[in-house]
């Protein structure tokens, strides 16, 4: 196993408001983009950015994001909103070449929220590309300000991606969850982990959807279909990412991503 390059923070460490380091802020320009390669197995410790919303392009590589109670796996050519002030952890697998634009909240007029999985369309991520070379700051009406006017345009209609996994804050729903990470192919029933944690199925169910806002069943299958996403990106073959995983088939597993995801592995990662 790759050891794994972490800079001063623990695996397991919570995502709380009191560990949030803030970055410098930026130039003083509606948006400004920087370029950043990273070696495999990275780990960039939680922080935030206080100022700026995000905007985290996955050139090529792959991002396992964690933001609050939540996970977002980014293949390459996807990109995560990271809004202003939201303390976040990324982790690279394979070699990242990520690409991020800091907007400043002035220019956007109604951005989401909260964290979310997009698709780039092939104009923004040759915006993007040349928006790396922009001197900063720069004039508002020079063509690098129409530049980023037009990336700020591209960005108010860019689809939402199911790539997130919800986790939990219960401790037996926390429980599950690391048994899903450690072993996503795990075919323990309802009734299975309820005589582990001494509960009642209905228990587990209730918690579900309070917490998760789905059933157990759809959970393990997202937790399933995001660590697919990770070993596909780095180029494993989709018998062994579905015989890992705990489908019956290659063919079973290409069903159920399609329905996800609306492609198939391949046309996905085309």
């Amino acid at each position: 196993m790759r050891d794994m390059v972490i800079h001063s923070l623990e695996k397991d460490t919570p995502l709380r408001a009191g560990k949030r380091r803030p970055l410098p802020a930026g130039p003083e320009t509606a948006v400004y983009c920087k370029a950043r390669d990273y070696s495999a197995d990275t780990v960039i410790p939680l922080h935030h950015h206080p100022d700026r919303h995000q905007l985290v392009y996955a050139e090529s590589g792959v991002l396992v994001v964690r933001a609050g109670m939540g996970r977002w796996v980014v293949p390459s050519t996807r990109a995560i909103w990271m809004p202003a002030g939201t303390g976040h952890q990324v982790h690279c697998i394979g070699l990242v070449q990520m690409r991020s634009l800091y907007i400043s909240p002035a220019a956007m007029s109604q951005p989401a929220a909260g964290p979310s999985a997009v698709s780039i369309t092939p104009l923004l991520a040759a915006l993007i590309r040349t928006a790396v070379t922009v001197k900063q700051p720069y004039r508002e009406d020079s063509r690098d300000g129409r530049l980023m006017r037009l990336i700020l345009d591209e960005m108010q209609t860019l689809p939402v991606l199911p790539l997130h996994l919800p986790e939990p804050s219960d401790k037996r729903l926390r429980m599950i969850a690391r048994q899903l990470e450690r072993r996503p192919d795990d075919a323990s029933t309802l009734q299975d982990w309820a005589a582990r944690l001494k509960v009642d199925v209905k228990t587990i169910q209730r918690l579900c959807a309070r917490e998760l806002g789905m059933t157990f069943g759809q959970w393990r299958q997202q937790a399933r279909l995001l660590r697919a996403l990770e070993r596909l990106a780095i180029g494993e073959k989709v018998i062994d990412v579905a015989l890992a995983l705990g489908y019956e088939s290659p063919s079973a597993f290409t069903t159920m991503f399609k329905r996800r995801f609306g492609l198939t592995p391949s046309q996905f990662f085309r």
